[in-house]
């Protein structure tokens, strides 16, 4: 499953994110990884949580990122959650199409097990039309 948090840059997504996997922490049986831009929110996330900061990495285009994501799923067999923090950052998709990207983290949630939670930085309006059903919070 695919999930998305949407909303203008300032509008409160990563708090919600937040939220989310602190609470889902406490009644998941696997293991939980959030992808984020930096190391800030590392004290604001449950022990159990793992953090990476995708910038550590040298990431340069979505094509890695993606590839990084598959990389992370093929060594903990336990995933089953993932969290992703400015998503259209990290995944270098800042003024690019998105649906290429989102259609392989959906083939990937399905053939691995994996739900993906994405906060990203546009209004509602600007998420591609087969991808809005994929919405859980709007701002």
């Amino acid at each position: 499953m695919v999930q998305l948090i949407v909303g203008n840059k300032g509008k409160g997504k990563t708090k919600i994110l937040l939220d989310k996997v602190n609470s889902e922490v406490k009644n998941i049986l696997g293991n939980i990884v959030y992808l984020d831009k930096s190391t800030q929110h590392m004290f604001e996330l449950n022990n159990k949580v793992r953090l990476i900061n995708v910038k550590d990495y040298s990431i340069e285009n979505t094509d890695q990122f993606l590839g990084f994501v598959a990389g992370i799923i093929s060594q903990d067999h336990d995933l089953q959650q993932m969290y992703f923090d400015s998503f259209l950052k990290v995944a270098h998709l800042e003024d690019a199409d998105m649906t290429t990207a989102l259609n392989k983290l959906q083939k990937m949630s399905d053939a691995f097990n994996v739900d993906f939670i994405l906060s990203i930085s546009v209004d509602d309006v600007d998420i591609p039309e087969q991808f809005k059903s994929l919405i859980a919070v709007s701002l």
